[in-house]
């Protein structure tokens, strides 16, 4: 466990998007994305009712509410069990709520447990204001991915404010059970701490049987981060939201979304609410590519079984494999982007103040389209030139 204390420091640099900003758009073969292909907006709006065609049609490109539309709201409450759109509040993606709710509910005598690695946000911002412990996710190369609750629970300090989890996690795959997450709940519950579950790869699990309950629905202190970028396949519409119980806090975050956004996009909301409408669908498509993508990816490593180690991740369409090459795994992507175009995410992207985890990760996306089943056909070149001595 690594505890770093922190008073209002600055922002780091956001390695992920910096390194991103630098190379996702130069590199022929983006192979680290962490968002599923998307529709385009024709394919989407054929989707539409009746009723939103004339939405779409009338649409007045003038400010929203800043709570969301209520006709998105009513639609994204249908998504969980307990809640109401009085229990939703929709940001401009999920970063801006992220970024709020961090700081509507801490101060610098605050404490932070969150898991690492982790998306850099859910580290670096609570860090900024208070005091955090990161605890490691857990690999084993017979079982895969996991995260020790006793962990969690040794973090605990009297001020404790929030346990930042993130399942089905990102970069790893790893989702908590649902007897793990009820246990969390429970000694959450017991010292009086909020939960923030990001739970946008909600939706795309390997097998359904292992999609849980969202903690907005299960905890009468937790907050469901969702967004319509990821599982949905929607990133430009930018519109994300968190769902709670908790209508006190949600005020906050409303009135602290004045600094921010102020409101979402008009378009975007009348977009969103089409895509939810028909969330079953996109949802049932995005699934099937994921698993003809994993298919595709499967069959490359076991081709060069002891290059790669890995676990099929069991949620999401991004995994965080283990190299055992001749070098090192920031080299192993290097060779990869600079000799064959092929992007992957390297370990210096994670690098923390929390994150102790060793650098021989590296994070692969496997939610594109035909991009992908190109650039796996390049990744097997590549290992054919560099690596014939893996081959089995």
């Amino acid at each position: 466990m690594n505890i770093q204390d922190s008073k209002s420091t600055p922002l780091p640099p956001f390695n992920l998007e910096v390194f991103l900003a630098e190379w996702e758009f130069k590199s022929p073969f983006h192979m680290a994305a962490s968002d599923i292909e998307t529709l385009p907006l024709n394919q989407l709006l054929e989707k539409a009712s009746p009723q939103e065609q004339k939405l779409w049609q009338s649409l007045q490109l003038g400010y929203t509410e800043t709570w969301g539309m209520p006709k998105l709201r009513e639609t994204i409450a249908q998504t969980y069990k307990n809640i109401s759109l009085n229990n939703i509040l929709c940001f401009s993606g999920a970063e801006e709520g992220l970024f709020a709710l961090f700081h509507v509910l801490l101060s610098p005598h605050d404490h932070v447990i969150v898991p690492t690695p982790n998306y850099q946000s859910s580290e670096t911002i609570p860090l900024s204001i208070c005091q955090c412990s990161g605890i490691p996710m857990e690999y084993s190369p017979s079982s895969g991915w996991s995260l020790n609750t006793q962990h969690i629970i040794d973090a605990i300090k009297p001020n404790t404010k929030l346990i930042a989890l993130n399942s089905p996690h990102n970069p790893t795959g790893f989702i908590i059970p649902e007897n793990q997450l009820l246990d969390i709940i429970s000694v959450a519950r017991k010292h009086n701490i909020s939960i923030l579950s990001d739970e946008v790869y909600r939706g795309v699990e390997q097998n359904p049987s292992h999609t849980t309950t969202q903690i907005a629905d299960l905890y009468e202190q937790g907050f469901s981060l969702n967004v319509m970028s990821k599982a949905y396949g929607l990133p430009g519409l930018r519109i994300g939201w968190i769902a709670s119980q908790n209508t006190k806090i949600l005020q906050k975050l409303e009135q602290f979304k004045h600094y921010l956004s102020i409101c979402n996009s008009a378009p975007s909301e009348i977009l969103a609410l089409i895509a939810l409408n028909n969330r079953h669908s996109i949802i049932k498509d995005n699934q099937k590519l994921i698993k003809d993508n994993l298919s595709l990816l499967k069959t490359l490593l076991a081709e060069f079984p002891e290059l790669i180690q890995w676990h099929t991740p069991l949620g999401g369409c991004i995994a965080f494999p283990l190299y055992n090459g001749p070098d090192t795994t920031e080299e192993f992507c290097q060779k990869l982007r600079e000799h064959s175009g092929i992007l992957l995410l390297p370990p210096s992207v994670y690098q923390s103040q929390l994150n102790t985890l060793q650098p021989q990760h590296f994070r692969i996306g496997f939610g594109r389209g035909a991009s992908f089943k190109e650039g796996i056909k390049a990744m097997h070149k590549h290992f054919n030139a560099f690596y014939p001595e893996f081959k089995a």
